[in-house]
Formats: structure tokens, C-alpha cells, sequence
């Protein structure tokens, strides 16, 4: 691929790339050909959320651009130490009486969410869990049998969300007996798994993982996580392929970010390339207003705008639903279909 940086390479073994991935700032814009002064790092970039990115997808940035779309979502900037009012640690209401027990995420009806890991394959700068308490909902192998305890006794609950960090971090043999104790809860119908692995790692989806994930008592659904359409490249294609062949079903969210999809090009540009992947693009989400993402923010009217004009352009299943996620409320509030 012209122009593409071709100087690192990976071994088709994900667990290796998860441990080669690049966790020094400095690091990465030598990889891109870039001088630290190209870009606002801050003073100290080893304190605070600290920086990780796979090389398999630091190969699809533009050497010597510092406005990289990709770059823009993982390289630590010095706004995140800016404090607005209306930012916090928890934007969207996932502590408290939501978390009801370790490992356990109950906001909405008929839902609940599992903290699988606290681990991640990419750090995402406008992560909305970026100050989640991990390290209390951190669930050994023998305790998950209590968080299942609570989704066995509520008979409402018809799907279990596998998140995290990212759920995919497991082994197979870890999600393999997670799911099948899922499976053995009479009344889940379906398995939700949220992970941009798939994307980050597009190796990390083998025969072993599907074998691992798929039931015959559930549907499973992947969600995966792309904001730009150069993320979706060959190595994806094959991995959302292998996803289909399984039989799950591939839905992609993407957040709204100034910089780097915010605009009617970007978003046309990424719908298309979801869908030539054989993934239908769910959810466009307004930027979770968590401490140190203020920069990435694009305000709620712009939005809309951008999203008329986007439903303007594409056939409807190719235009994700607008929303924002409240605090306290009893779902994702739809501010555009």
C-alpha cells in the first residue's frame, strides 16, 4: 500500500501484537516520521491514561500527517489536561446503584452489562471508562459464578453484554466457559460482545475465538468500534468475514469526534466501508462527556445538521441512529434516526 508505513511488522499470533503494541508517544511518531514539537503532547506523558496502540493499526496512519484521523484518537494530548465545567470521571451514570455488584452493570431493562476486563488492545482518548474503578470490578475466574448469580435471578434480563475494557483480552478458554455459563441461564436469549479488537487486531478473530464465543442456546452479536474509514482495511474485511460465516451478526458504533470524523465526507466514507465489510453502522454516539476528552467534542446542533445531511446522501440502512448516552436514563435518548 503506497504510502503506508512499512517498517514494522507482526506475527499473525494476536496475543504477540497485544504485547508488542506501542505505549510511548514518542515511539509512535517515530514510526509516523514525526517530531514530537509536530504535536501538542503534554509535559508529562507518562502520568494518566497512558498511550497503547497495536502496530497492525498504526500502519494504516498517514506518515508525516500529525492530523491523522487514527493518530487524532490515541495519541495523548496536552487538552486532556484541560478542565471544563460539565466534564467527570463517570459521564454516563455507570457507578452507584448501576453497579450493583463487581463485574456488573445494570442500567437498562432486559440488559446487563459484564465487565469481562479491565483491559484493552487500544487506548482511546475520548474513552468514556478512561477513570473507571477497574480495579473494583476486577472479576477472578471463580467470582464470576456470583455476577451470573444475579443475572440467573432476574428472569427480565434477555441479553448479557460482554464489555469492558475489552471482553477479547480473555483467552479463548476464559470466554469459552463464560459464555457457556451464560448459555446455561435459561432466560438470556442473546450474547452482546463490544470490542474493537476485531478492528485494532483484526487476527485476534480465528476458528478457536468463534468456537469459543458461538452457542447454539444464543445469538450472538458483535459490536464493533470504527470512527474512520481508514481503519476498515483488508485485514478487517477477512475478520468481519469470519464473524458472518459464523452466523453472528456484525453491528459497528462510532463516537462523533472534532478532527476526525466530524465531518459529511468522513461519515459517508465510513458507512460505506462498515457496510462493504458485511457490517451494518448501528450507532453514531455524541462524544460521552468524560474528564479530559473536552477537545474531541462536537456540539449537539452541529451534529444534527451533519447527520440530516448524511441521511441526505445515503440509503437509510446506511445511516447510523444519532444519539447521547444520559446518566439515569432508561436508554440511549435517539436525538436522530
Amino acid at each position: 500500500m503506497s504510502g503506508r508505513i512499512q517498517t514494522v511488522t507482526d506475527s499473525g499470533d494476536w496475543q504477540s501484537q497485544l504485547r508488542g503494541a506501542i505505549t510511548c508517544p514518542e515511539v509512535l511518531l517515530a514510526e509516523l516520521g514525526l517530531e514530537p514539537g509536530a504535536v501538542h503532547l503534554p509535559p508529562d506523558t507518562r502520568g494518566g491514561f497512558p498511550l497503547k496502540v497495536p502496530r497492525a493499526f498504526v500502519r494504516r496512519m498517514r506518515p508525516g500527517d500529525p492530523d491523522d484521523p487514527l493518530l487524532r484518537q490515541v495519541l495523548v494530548a496536552a487538552q486532556e489536561l484541560d478542565t471544563p465545567p460539565g466534564y467527570g470521571p463517570d459521564p454516563v451514570g455507570e457507578t452507584g446503584a448501576a453497579n450493583p455488584r463487581p463485574g456488573i452493570i445494570h442500567k437498562y431493562r432486559g440488559r446487563v452489562l459484564l465487565v469481562a476486563s479491565g483491559g484493552c488492545a487500544v487506548h482511546c482518548r475520548y474513552c468514556f471508562r478512561r477513570h473507571f474503578p477497574y480495579a473494583q470490578n476486577r472479576v477472578a475466574r471463580d467470582q464470576w459464578a456470583q455476577a451470573l448469580d444475579y443475572v440467573a435471578a432476574d428472569t427480565t434480563i434477555r441479553e448479557v453484554i460482554l464489555s469492558g475494557g475489552d471482553p477479547l483480552v480473555l483467552t479463548d478458554p476464559q470466554l469459552e466457559g463464560l459464555v457457556r455459563d451464560i448459555a446455561g441461564i435459561r432466560h438470556v436469549q442473546r450474547l452482546r460482545i463490544h470490542t474493537r479488537l476485531p478492528v485494532v487486531i483484526p487476527d485476534r478473530v480465528t476458528a478457536s475465538l468463534l468456537d469459543a464465543v458461538c452457542d447454539p442456546a444464543l445469538q450472538t452479536v458483535v459490536v464493533i468500534h470504527a470512527n474512520h474509514a481508514n481503519e476498515i482495511d483488508t485485514g478487517v474485511h477477512a475478520a468481519m468475514g469470519r464473524l458472518r460465516g459464523a452466523g453472528i451478526t456484525t453491528l459497528n458504533q462510532a463516537v462523533l469526534l472534532a478532527g476526525v470524523n466530524d465531518t459529511v465526507g468522513a461519515q459517508v466514507a465510513l458507512s460505506e466501508a462498515l457496510f462493504a465489510a458485511g457490517v451494518v453502522p448501528y450507532y453514531l454516539h455524541l462524544l460521552d462527556r468524560v474528564q479530559g476528552a473536552a477537545h474531541f467534542e462536537v456540539p449537539e446542533n452541529r451534529a444534527r445538521i451533519l447527520h440530516a445531511e448524511l441521511a441526505a446522501r445515503l440509503s437509510g440502512y446506511l445511516v447510523p441512529r444519532l444519539v447521547r448516552e444520559i446518566a439515569g436514563a432508561e436508554g440511549k435518548v435517539v436525538l436522530s434516526v
